[in-house]
């Protein structure tokens, strides 16, 4: 296997440091350099001195990638300026022509294109190593999950002080890859390890056992020791870990008698040996506290966009993308660029077959101009229309349906209004951008009678997947006081009525819908709040809210 060779960095593993995040890069560095098959490391900090002293101890010869660089620029291609020049083609090499490092900036808007792109550079292991620079400021804005599963390591440097990176030099001389010996028990202890901490990836196993060699060698040492493979378990198994393992207090069985028949022919025993329990603590140190919490909300995430409208199958129009191939159809614009160089290359052999001078374009050189496609809000009111302060909560939301869409030309926000009362909901504002139809709408709005929470729930609902299907990211802003009284077959069953909203509820959060409850009752409802809970939706007590202050509450939530 070919080694990379490169600059000594500091630091070596240390058990005593085994939670000091920069050590533990410095580290993932050094072994990058030894096994470049170990992919990259993904590194997550804000620019600023930290990562300034990180990016020094990389390879002086790594090339820098932006998340918008092109496929010419990746894999090369044909240089149109030189070869018009010049009279003859001239080929341009891409920056993957060359194995060596490469450097990922801003890479948490790394387009899901370019991220597949450098996945399958990774997988064919010709040497390329990749440190993806992580600057994301939000828990979404991470890097592509597809690409980070190609990254032996992964850390996170945002609790790192300068004084942080203080480190002594670790002056010893590697070994070769291929001349550390894996105790053959190894493997099997680090897929057991990996299942305890609710690894499903073969790829990550894979990344330990070559992290703990390229350790070994790192040190000097011949064979894999408890060492190398404790350093090795911290750097790539802990930041995958999907559950914390159960510590098992249970008495230790009885060692097995000695085989008197054990062949002492003075070979060494190539087994290591080595507890998994005292595997499992060494990982559970670097485990975070709030790992639950963090899975839960990664769950939660992975199925909504963000308060500004995903990025996939939108319905406007966002940054341009790589052309594409394609046929002449309407709607379709033709990239100019791209198709002069997808034609050049064949010009000498179109001219000779049909001896006719000039420029030779065919279909199959047509490349069509692609955008990245963004999707609008639409913020949908839910709003209990029952009872005797049915007037009051219709007159806080005309007021605040109208501030919002007032701003929403800016947002590109449409806002849609259902009401529920008596036995029934009713979609009384279809999506909508305009202002006059709105207050057209909303001047004779109906009130009184029971309260069908679960039918306007069902009916927000409705409008919520209608308007992904159009390409626009809901979002459902609950106006009640509570105490729903019919359920959704129309019976007065209070009990029932509760059940169904919390069955509709669950629905809504299984589908990843983003929701927003105002409360509006004289005193906090407990069964409100817990409906909340349930839809993983935002709770907000609003007893005496005006139309400025439930609009200012509502775009608060939103991040306007």
């Amino acid at each position: 296997m070919k080694q990379a060779v490169g600059r000594v960095l500091p630091v070596p593993w240390k058990k005593s440091l085994a939670s000091d995040t920069w050590n533990r890069a410095t580290l993932a560095l050094q072994l990058l350099q030894l096994d470049p098959g170990l992919g990259g490391i993904c590194v997550r900090a804000r620019s600023g001195p930290v990562r300034d002293c990180l990016t020094k101890l990389f390879d002086p010869e790594a090339r820098r990638l932006h998340p918008t660089i092109s496929d010419e620029a990746l894999f090369g291609g044909l240089d149109l300026s030189a070869t018009l020049a010049s009279g003859r083609l001239v080929q341009e090499k891409g920056l993957l022509a060359t194995p060596g490092t490469l450097v990922l900036v801003m890479a948490e808007r790394a387009t899901t294109a370019l991220a597949a792109r450098l996945a399958v550079a990774l997988d064919k292991h010709e040497g390329h190593v990749l440190i993806a620079l992580d600057e994301g400021a939000e828990p979404d804005e991470v890097l592509n999950p597809k690409l980070a599963e190609r990254f032996a390591f992964h850390i996170d440097l945002s609790d790192c002080a300068i004084a942080d990176t203080d480190a002594t030099a670790h002056k010893g001389t590697a070994v070769r890859l291929d001349d550390v010996m894996i105790p053959s028990d190894v493997l099997p202890q680090i897929i057991r390890i990996a299942f305890e901490l609710g690894i499903d990836s073969m790829r990550a196993a894979l990344f330990a056992l070559r992290a703990a060699r390229a350790h070994a060698a790192l040190f000097g040492r011949n064979s894999v020791t408890s060492d190398d493979l404790e350093a090795a378990c911290g750097l790539t198994l802990a930041h995958r870990a999907t559950r914390v393992p159960e510590t098992e207090q249970e008495q230790e069985p009885p060692a097995p008698p000695p085989d008197q028949n054990t062949d002492d022919s003075g070979e060494e025993n190539d087994t290591l040996d080595l507890p998994d329990e005292l595997l499992l603590e060494a990982i559970r140190a670097l485990l975070p506290d709030d790992l639950l919490d963090q899975l839960a909300a990664r769950k939660v995430r992975a199925g909504r966009g963000n308060g500004t409208g995903a990025a996939r199958k939108g319905n406007r129009r966002g940054r341009p993308l790589p052309s594409r191939a394609g046929r002449m159809s309407d709607g379709a614009r033709i990239d100019i660029i791209g198709t002069l160089r997808a034609a050049a290359p064949w010009q000498t052999i179109r001219r000779e077959a049909s001896g006719r001078d000039g420029l030779q374009i065919r279909p199959a050189d047509i490349q069509i101009k692609r955008f990245e496609e963004k999707s609008d809000r639409l913020l949908i009111f839910a709003v209990d229309a029952s009872g005797s302060s049915a007037l009051t909560r219709l007159a806080e939301a005309k007021g605040a349906v109208e501030l919002l869409l007032a701003q929403a030309y800016a947002r590109r926000d449409h806002v849609a209004l259902v009401a529920f009362r008596g036995t029934e909901a009713e979609l009384l504002l279809p999506p909508t951008r305009s202002l006059v139809q709105t207050k057209r709408r909303l001047a004779a709005l109906p009130g009184g009678g029971g309260t069908p929470l679960a039918a306007g729930l069902m009916a927000a609902f409705e409008q919520a997947i209608q308007a992904t299907r159009r390409g626009l990211t809901p979002t459902i802003a609950i106006l009640t006081d509570g105490r729903a009284n019919i359920a959704l077959d129309g019976s007065a069953d209070r009990k029932q009525a509760a059940l169904d909203a919390q069955q509709i509820a669950r629905v809504l959060r299984a589908h990843g819908t983003d929701a927003i409850v105002i409360d509006t009752g004289n005193r906090p409802e407990p069964a409100l709040r817990s409906l909340a809970q349930t839809m993983d939706a935002t709770y907000l007590p609003l007893p005496r809210a005006n139309a400025q202050k439930l609009s200012q509450s509502v775009a608060n939530v939103l991040g306007d």
